[in-house]
Order: structure tokens, then sequence, then C-alpha cells
């Protein structure tokens, strides 16, 4: 299957998440291969209401928002193939291991977010993850993430 052909635009994605303004943080899906990894897009607006406080004067993107957004990713990833009810469902973060942030990211960036699949078993997906701005890398983790029912006989 080729890479350059599959893309998810707004619309799409909003059918996939069950994010929403503020925290939705994928913009569009540049390309995806099934079961390997994914490559979206995040652009960095003046006009994101974390930078009000994130800071005043110098407003920069917080990490843990571009270890969200990366996150988001992998759920995209995640969902391209595996059926799932995004009202009955949620993608919650398990682990977060070798985090680390290289540059900042700042209002008018295009924050690139790759995730690569590692492994999949008894529910856990486990990725390899790197956000990166004008070709450098601003963020790497490896992202352990599972999905539980939001039905309360689920929990």
């Amino acid at each position: 299957m080729s890479t350059d052909k599959i893309n998810l635009d707004i619309h799409k994605i909003l059918t996939l998440l069950p994010h929403r303004y503020p925290i939705l943080l994928v913009d569009r899906v540049l390309e995806l291969e099934p079961h390997k990894r994914i490559k979206a897009l995040k652009n960095v607006s003046i006009n994101e209401p974390y930078f009000m406080g994130h800071f005043p004067s110098r407003p920069v993107m917080p990490g843990v928002l571009i270890l969200e957004a990366l996150a988001q990713a992998a759920a995209l990833l995640t969902f391209s193939e595996e059926p799932h009810d995004p009202v009955n469902t949620l993608y919650l973060f398990v682990g977060i291991d070798n985090a680390r942030f290289k540059r900042v990211v700042e209002p008018g960036d295009q924050l690139i977010l790759n995730a690569t699949f590692e492994r999949h078993m008894r529910g856990i997906w486990k990725f390899k993850a790197c956000a990166e701005v004008d070709g450098a890398v601003a963020a790497s983790a490896d992202l352990i993430c599972t999905v539980r029912s939001t039905d309360a006989d689920a929990r």
C-alpha cells in the first residue's frame, strides 16, 4: 500500500478522535502506513489558549502538550485499522519513557508528529515518537497507550 495516498483531513480526524478544541492537537495526517507509522501535522498558532500564560513575554508550547500531540497521532495510527467507538472509548497514556525535549516550539511553527508502531500486547500499544520543526527534533519519547471503554460496567 502506498504511504503517500493515505492522508486524513480534519473532518476524518474528528470522526476518529474524541478530542475537541482546545485540546485537539492534530490538524492533518500527511502520511499513514497502517500498523507501521504515521506522520501528522500541528500548526502552532499564537491563538492557542496556553500561550497566554506559557509564557506571555516569550510564548513556548508546553512540552506536555507536544507529548499529547504525539499521543493523538499514535491514536490515529491505532484507530486507522482498529474498529472503535470514539464516543464510548478512551485512548489513554499508561506510560511515557525516554522523553526528551531538544528545542522550543513557538507560534508560527509547523510541528511534524511522527509515530512508529513498536508492538501491541494484551491491549497495550507501544510507539516510538518524535516531533520535529523544520527538520530538527523538538521532542521524542516512547509512548505506551491503551484503549478503555467509558462504560461504567467495563471499568
